[in-house]
């Protein structure tokens, strides 16, 4: 059985666990790509396999390191100098380097994730203190930031574990459940001039300030966020010193806003999409989390070179110790993995509308998609307006044929997603 998605590909599913009763059936997705240039040759994932074909990839290489270091931390450095000298030519041809000095900063932020996943260097002490650096540029305390993304990697797509180095997702249950109130404050944080404006300035610029989310785990946390903010502190006393106050904002101010903006946005399309992946504790297991709930962001050349290929974020959230650089080389190597989840820039802007999980057709909704379905009153009627369900030849499946509309419901309630994959035909 194949079905063709809307990025011209097709998945097939082709068995179920209990076919593979030997192996964990977390490892046993049971998913066949067919790429479009090749429609009937078929390739398997099997992410037992393919995790361990990973692991080859995982070796950093200390000179590139420094190299990729190197030609991100100078051009910003200059750049933020160039921004300074202009301001007596005209505050608009600083506006416009501030464009490219976002670029840099958010690839900043990308080598010091890396280093908080110890891939940037070989040694642990070389990752931890190139990234304290670093998080004092990105105003990140590192420690604080490693413990809490080492927390949403672990629990990505799990609905019991939400809350820590995420964006706050509510089931339509859970939405509809909520006092009117309640209902707008989601919608006002959901609302795209909150989450990638005001949101992001308000994470970096006051709320990284405290080990928010881990205030009762410890003291680390609070002497990462301290020493990180003493050091910002003393690093902005010095370039006041030197510019003055009203250069060092109308220079440094839309360069962070605009990074911070770029970096909120990077996350959210890394796992707000919608197809992404979402299950309760029983059901979840960490790699079809990380296959099915992370993104592989398709960007153009340059915009993956600033992002630091942050978009291969699947094959990322599967083995997390790969350095930045190695991660074109794995789609070379696996080019099968090129079409899952698969995101392009013009896709990508549909995905903030998507704002509600819908536990029962397993993909994220829009507030207008949520208030379309709960009124329907009767099955009777969802079945007139979205189609009829089938049996497909495989027992373990079952597929909706599309409608008049071309869309499909599933009446078949809660299902085993690590046993089948349920699609809804679009």
């Amino acid at each position: 059985m194949a079905i063709s998605t809307s990025m011209s590909k097709e998945i097939r599913f082709c068995g179920s666990v209990d076919e593979a009763p030997s192996q964990p059936r977390a490892y046993v997705i049971a998913i066949e790509l067919a790429d479009e240039r090749s429609p009937n040759a078929y390739v398997t994932l099997d992410c037992r396999t393919l995790i361990r074909d990973l692991a080859a990839y995982r070796e950093p290489n200390s000179a590139r390191s420094v190299f990729e270091l190197m030609i991100t931390l100078v051009p910003f450095v200059l750049l933020w100098v160039l921004m300074w000298a202009a301001l007596d030519a005209g505050y608009w041809i600083g506006l416009v380097l501030s464009v490219p000095a976002a670029g840099f900063l958010v690839r900043l932020f990308m080598i010091q994730h890396d280093c908080g996943h110890g891939s940037f260097f070989r040694r642990r002490s070389m990752n931890d203190w190139v990234g304290r650096v670093i998080g004092v540029l990105t105003l990140t305390p590192y420690d604080f930031w490693r413990r809490s993304h080492a927390l949403h990697h672990a629990s990505s797509g799990n609905l019991d574990h939400r809350g820590i180095g995420d964006i706050d997702t509510l089931t339509v249950r859970e939405y509809s459940a909520l006092p009117r109130w309640r209902q707008l404050l989601y919608r006002m944080y959901r609302h795209p001039v909150v989450i990638f404006g005001v949101g992001p300035a308000y994470l970096f610029i006051l709320r990284h300030r405290l080990p928010m989310g881990l205030m009762r785990s410890g003291w680390q946390p609070w002497v990462s966020a301290m020493a990180t903010n003493a050091a910002i502190a003393i690093l902005v006393a010095a370039i006041i010193w030197l510019v003055g106050v009203g250069p060092f904002l109308l220079v440094h101010l839309p360069i962070t806003l605009l990074a911070a903006s770029l970096g909120v946005w990077l996350f959210y399309v890394q796992h707000q999409f919608e197809d992404t992946f979402w299950e309760h504790d029983d059901d979840w297991t960490f790699q079809e989390a990380a296959l099915h709930g992370s993104s592989h962001y398709d960007l153009p050349g340059v915009l993956r070179w600033f992002t630091a290929n942050i978009g291969v974020h699947h094959v990322h959230h599967l083995s997390s110790r790969i350095p930045y650089y190695r991660l074109p080389q794995v789609l070379r190597d696996h080019p099968q993995l090129a079409a899952v989840g698969r995101l392009t820039l013009l896709q990508s802007f549909r995905c903030v509308r998507m704002v509600l999980w819908d536990e029962r057709r397993r993909r994220l909704i829009s507030f207008r998609e949520m208030h379309a379905v709960t009124s329907v009153t009767t099955w009777d009627e969802a079945v007139g307006i979205h189609g009829v369900c089938t049996e497909n030849l495989n027992p373990d499946v079952m597929v909706m044929e599309p409608a008049k509309d071309g869309v499909g419901i599933d009446d078949a309630g809660p299902l085993n997603r690590a046993r089948d994959r349920r699609i809804f035909i679009q």
